[in-house]
């Protein structure tokens, strides 16, 4: 970021801003006798929005609160931002082939995604999906699942009570992020990381490169000059490649470790053992369709997928029951009661009784996560590119190479979807007789929709669940710092700037 400090000035963003505003008005003259389209209003340009970087999914709420639909001007093309359902459900299921990652996004992304399922189109993407989603809908890997998010949960409260019986106070965004990146290392390569217990420092040197890795993905499609300094190595771009670097190395062990896991056993239960040993099988068949650094990338993808979202989610899930206490206590009570447990139990015990029918009944918590999700979605905005000139159903004409982002984030604060409560925290809004009823995935937008839903979704929940329900037995939180401001961090993914430091007191005394 310290590259953007020159010219991050409100008197040069205003010069650029009308630079390219007089520039686009010249190129964009309808010729002589030709209907002109109709395009979005225009909301502002690519500096507007670099300029609000540390505020961005706020600042693009309060246009979407004017614009349903509008557009924000770069050098290159129109970024077109959308909250109308009906547009959400052209873009990613009705006109689905008209709109995917691009070129212009596959620059962008590629460093980081590589040719991972979040960043490519056609047969690559299939490929990937195909055997995510065999994997995804076994239910071996409910089972081993389950149990690994029971096991990692009781070691998560078990450091929690030893800051709660010490006072200490806790950063649950961490906290929760090491837990994600041990559950998805063991459920999807099967490999053993053990960063929550501290004692992993290439496992810590990995995360905050990955961090500051999406933080900079974000940056780049606002920065018009990032190819530039990536070919100069300077500013932002010079830390994202020592990042990489980091990444790679810690990606290629873990692959590593994997084969030689592999190297010792010939049964032919290491096929079905877990998403890498899938690609690695099929590796030794097509050697040449699966190269070492395409595993790399799939890897990476599946660890974004598995250990951003879920953890980002459960730190704001954490958040809102701190602003809101008595939802919190509301979960707790019906983790009680639907775990039915009369007795003290250990934290161990406790995990283990967290069986799939005790969790089904917890809808209340499941009520109360993904009203989280419609406030704090996992990922705030979601691009696409647009292959060839069309019309969005609200009448508004896209040309092709404008990148069209439907918005998770502003659409859930948007009144005309949610009632004129969008903005509060109501868990009880997707409750009827007490029972979980969900919403169009055009409306409610966390899980993406069409052929690119998310096929992890139940996963994550699941792990949430067990996560949210041992935590909640154990213990109550409160923020540390009731006056300190929480934002969130211009990422890929939604975070808490800063992390979020709780005060954890337990409930009972528990043997």
């Amino acid at each position: 970021m310290e590259d953007f400090a020159s010219f991050q000035s409100p008197l040069f963003l205003a010069l650029a801003a009308a630079c390219l505003l007089l520039a686009f008005h010249l190129f964009n003259r309808p010729s002589a006798g030709k209907k002109k389209p109709n395009y979005p209003p225009i909301a502002g340009t690519i500096f507007h929005q670099l300029l609000n970087l540390h505020r961005l999914a706020d600042f693009q709420t309060e246009l979407s609160h004017k614009y349903r639909t509008f557009r924000m001007l770069t050098p290159f093309c129109n970024y077109v931002y959308t909250v109308d359902p009906a547009n959400v459900e052209y873009i990613l299921k009705t006109n689905f082939s008209n709109y995917g990652k691009g070129r212009l996004s596959y620059d962008i992304l590629s460093d980081f995604f590589g040719s991972g399922i979040f960043a490519v189109d056609g047969e690559k993407w299939r490929h990937q999906r195909k055997l995510a989603s065999f994997e995804f809908s076994t239910k071996v890997l409910r089972d081993s699942s389950s149990k690994v998010f029971r096991r990692t949960a009781t070691r998560l409260a078990e450091i929690i009570s030893s800051a709660a019986n010490s006072n200490k106070m806790i950063d649950i965004q961490e906290l929760l992020m090491k837990s994600t990146l041990d559950s998805i290392s063991k459920v999807g390569f099967g490999v053993e990381l053990d960063t929550l217990s501290g004692s992993n420092e290439q496992g810590k040197a990995f995360a905050k490169a990955f961090d500051d890795s999406s933080a900079q993905i974000l940056l780049r499609f606002l920065d018009i000059f990032w190819k530039v300094k990536r070919f100069l190595n300077i500013g932002s771009e010079a830390t994202m490649k020592k990042n990489l670097k980091v990444i790679d190395n810690f990606v290629y062990k873990l692959i590593d470790t994997k084969i030689e896991q592999m190297s010792r056993r010939q049964d032919e239960l290491i096929e079905k053992e877990d998403i890498l040993s899938r690609f690695l099988v099929e590796r030794e068949k097509n050697p040449d369709e699966l190269s070492y650094k395409y595993l790399r990338d799939i890897i990476l993808n599946f660890v974004i997928a598995g250990r951003d979202t879920s953890a980002g989610t459960l730190s704001w899930f954490f958040y809102m029951l701190c602003k809101h206490p008595d939802v919190q206590e509301k979960v707790a009570q019906e983790v009680a009661g639907a775990m039915d447990i009369t007795d003290e139990v250990a934290m161990a015990e406790f995990s283990a009784r967290l069986t799939e029918e005790a969790l089904n009944k917890m809808q209340y918590l499941h009520a109360t996560l993904t009203e989280t999700l419609r406030l704090y979605p996992a990922v705030p905005v979601d691009v696409k590119y647009c292959f060839s000139d069309d019309t969005l159903p609200d009448g508004f004409s896209i040309k092709k190479g404008d990148l069209v982002n439907y918005q998770p984030y502003p659409m859930g604060r948007m009144k005309f979807l949610w009632g004129e409560d969008a903005e509060e925290f109501k868990p009880e809004r997707w409750l009827k007789n007490d029972v979980f009823v969900p919403e169009s995935p055009f409306k409610f937008t966390a899980f993406q929709a069409g052929p690119r839903i998310c096929l992890g979704k139940e996963f994550a929940y699941r792990q949430m669940k067990i996560f949210a329900a041992t935590l909640l037995y154990f213990f109550r939180f409160k923020l540390w710092d009731e006056m300190r401001t929480v934002r969130n961090r211009g990422m890929i993914t939604l975070q808490i700037d800063g992390g979020l430091h709780l005060a954890a007191m337990e409930r009972l005394s528990r043997s």
